[in-house]
């Protein structure tokens, strides 16, 4: 994991021009949450709320259980104890248009141009039968499709194939796939992970922007520590705080560090945090 910060008093964050809403009732909201597949604890004490606006970075060793938590959050995977509520309702075992996703491998048909990429979210949800939309509904449903296209800046390569664009052009596709049914909470599993660095920079940029101007809550796995602290307004660390030298699986991670990214992040380099902070993070 990247350890060197120093580059980030230029973040959005840290001019304070990126802001999140303090709901009375929080978006999110985990009660002792406990995951296990068989014998093996992935997750476990898990005991904390977001709030709707937050940017939630998710950072730790890798099988620590991050984006396990991201698929209960999808509802592709549920908890084996304990509660995960979204608006103050259990998430059911599917996943739902309040919740996009995006994944570092990227999901587009290749098959379909750009612009069909886009739109079959929106006629898979309204022509379960067909899964093709008529007339005046295939209109509504294009409108919207360019609207997600300049949104994410592939107007000029709508009538492309996902062969013919970039990695990163096909990660904002991606992104426009995701946000079509307008969620409220977008899930980001490693993203930008294989994308070059100026690329990366640019879709960091990108990804700022969409969450302002649409007021989502976000929450986003990444290997990069930098990348955690750029973008997150909290950044959390998981890892176990509870060890059998007999059984590694008999415990599971937890959330051992909650940080409030704004508030000390760029005072308090890595190379200045606590030791269980640095040896969590230095093996990713």
């Amino acid at each position: 994991m990247t350890s060197n910060v120093s580059d980030l008093a230029d973040s959005p964050i840290a001019k304070g021009s990126a802001s999140h809403s303090s709901s009375s009732s929080p978006l999110v909201i985990a009660n002792n949450i406990v995951k296990r597949y068989g014998d093996h604890t992935v997750l476990e004490g898990l005991n904390v709320s977001v709030n709707a606006g937050e940017f939630v970075t998710l950072v730790g060793t890798s099988g620590c259980g991050k984006s396990t938590f991201l698929k209960m959050l999808l509802g592709t995977e549920s908890p084996t104890e304990g509660q995960l509520l979204f608006n103050g309702k259990p998430i059911a075992q599917e996943p739902s248009p309040e919740r996009g996703i995006v994944f570092q491998k990227y999901s587009v048909f290749p098959h379909l141009s750009v612009i069909d990429n886009i739109m079959i979210g929106l006629e898979f949800t309204q022509s379960r039968v067909w899964g093709r939309l008529l007339g005046q509904a295939r209109k509504q449903a294009r409108a919207q499709a360019e609207h997600w296209l300049q949104a994410v800046g592939l107007t000029d390569a709508k009538n492309k194939y996902p062969h013919q664009l970039s990695g990163g052009m096909q990660q904002r596709l991606a992104i426009a796939q995701a946000l079509i049914k307008r969620p409220s909470v977008l899930l980001l599993d490693e993203p930008f992970g294989a994308l070059d660095p100026g690329i990366r920079k640019d879709m960091h940029k990108l990804i700022l922007s969409l969450w302002r101007e649409y007021e989502l809550t976000v929450f986003m796995v990444t290997h990069d520590l930098q990348e955690g602290f750029y973008l997150g307004t909290r950044l959390w660390v998981f890892d176990k705080d509870k060890e059998d030298a007999n059984n590694a699986e008999r415990y599971g991670a937890t959330i051992t560090y909650d940080l409030p990214v704004s508030d000390m992040a760029y005072s308090h380099p890595v190379t200045q945090q606590p030791t269980a902070l640095k040896s969590a993070l230095k093996s990713n």
